[in-house]
């Protein structure tokens, strides 16, 4: 006869019916504890993205435009760190993170630094997030951290030397329709309101009577919109700095003049600019019309213009805009064409031009299209334009692949600083143009 405990010991060995409550009890603890580490995980992920974010809008932010660290970057000389940018990136960070809980932050670092034209912030970051059911196994916080770096190009310091063409030639109508009524209105057909001081019927009152508008007002309407061009562009104070030139005031005092020194006073220049006007004669062929002298005007200039730096507020790049209608009238033994006399009538020489660019300067040019004019005189002999300027000036309105004025104009300027205006475009946005293309290509070279 079986022991009574052995015989209950072996039904209970026999008995599975309990086994599957006992297995899931026994599997249930890891099944738990891995979604608690989800959670604790997932919570402490959701704080990181939210510091990261703030990270990144602290090393951004510390290099935009408006922050301190640009501001002070501007007046720096040399290259390294920007106190007040770590401080403004810092702040920035913390003021992203306010009202976040659920952390303890071990440290948040941030730099900004200056290298050539490159503003870089660097914000970093570490903290720890309390965990809930990772407790249980030992693992009471998890670590997080992370990096942000943003860069920013700073603008650099230009001097823009402008050389304004004021000769009797700019005195022509500024499109078809003015030289048309100019040449109606005149006994001897002339397109050009002269500014004859001896003449009190002179044509320069006429165009006004007339309301003609010629090239010399377009170019004084265009020089003062400019200023206030670069005004509204520049980033730092003193980040633009202007000077204007013309031809002289006189055909008997033809020669560089300057209307305003080079100076960041970009207001005062703007009403320098509104004294631009046409050069005055005595009569006609006074100084035998040679008012148009590049072969003296270019290399005076040229003298004027400091040695080209880098961009730096202490050593700004160096550009020249030339605004002409391409055609020198001068004394010249070396002329391009053949002399009328002394007098020499020729496209300009690029040559004068590359004398400056050699140096670092740059040359923008705005060629104001040398428009055809009558090639007939009253009498019906050719006229001085059909004998002398029509031969290299080949086109309606000269901007053909004859046009030896506008090709010599173009070899002037530095590669992709050559602008033309013909009859239907405005001065105004050539020289806008002109300018912007200037600051958007200007890098610090050191």
């Amino acid at each position: 006869m079986a022991h009574p405990f052995s015989e209950l010991s072996g039904r209970f060995r026999r008995d599975s019916r309990g086994n599957i409550a006992i297995i899931f009890a026994l599997a249930l603890l890891p099944v738990l504890l891995a979604i608690g580490c989800a959670v604790d995980y997932g919570r402490a992920a959701q704080i990181r993205s939210k510091m990261q974010s703030a990270a990144d809008a602290a090393s951004v932010g510390s290099v935009s435009k408006a922050s301190p660290a640009f501001v002070a970057a501007g007046a720096m000389t040399t290259d390294g760190p920007i106190a007040v940018g770590g401080t403004d990136a810092t702040n920035i960070f913390n003021g992203n993170m306010a009202g976040q809980s659920g952390y303890t932050l071990n440290a948040v670092n941030a730099t900004v630094s200056k290298s050539g034209a490159i503003l870089t912030s660097t914000v970093t970051f570490s903290a720890q997030v309390a965990t809930t059911f990772m407790n249980i196994i030992g693992h009471r916080t998890l670590a997080i951290g992370g990096t942000s770096v943003s860069t920013s190009s700073m603008p650099v310091y230009i001097d823009f030397y402008l050389l304004l063409d004021n000769s009797p030639s700019m005195g022509v109508g500024a499109t078809p329709a003015d030289v048309d009524l100019m040449v109606k209105n005149t006994p001897d057909k002339c397109a050009f309101a002269c500014h004859d001081v001896k003449d009190e019927n002179n044509y320069y009152k006429l165009a006004k009577k007339l309301k003609v508008t010629t090239r010399i007002d377009v170019l004084r309407d265009a020089t003062e919109k400019l200023m206030v061009t670069a005004a509204d562009t520049a980033v730092y104070p003193n980040q633009f700095r202007m000077a204007i030139y013309d031809f002289g005031a006189s055909a008997q005092t033809a020669s560089l003049r300057s209307l305003f020194s080079l100076s960041s006073s970009l207001s005062s220049a703007k009403t320098a600019a509104g004294d631009i006007d046409l050069m005055k004669v005595s009569n006609q062929n006074d100084n035998n019309d040679q008012d148009t002298s590049y072969s003296t005007l270019l290399p005076a200039i040229d003298k004027l213009i400091a040695a080209p730096g880098p961009g730096t507020s202490d050593s700004p790049q160096k550009y020249l805009l030339f605004v002409s209608d391409g055609v020198a009238d001068e004394y010249n033994p070396s002329c391009l064409k053949k002399r009328n006399g002394n007098r020499c009538q020729s496209p300009i020489n690029p040559a004068l031009c590359k004398a400056i660019t050699d140096r670092g300067v740059k040359v923008a040019v705005l060629y104001t299209t040398y428009l055809a004019l009558p090639l007939k005189q009253v009498d019906g002999t050719p006229s001085w334009y059909a004998t002398w300027i029509d031969p290299f000036n080949k086109g309606p309105y000269g901007p053909s692949p004859n046009s030896e004025i506008a090709n010599n104009m173009k070899a002037c300027a530095s590669p992709g600083f050559y602008f033309e205006v013909s009859p239907t475009d405005g001065i105004a946005d050539a020289m806008n143009a002109i300018f912007k293309k200037a600051v958007a290509d200007a890098r610090i070279t050191s």
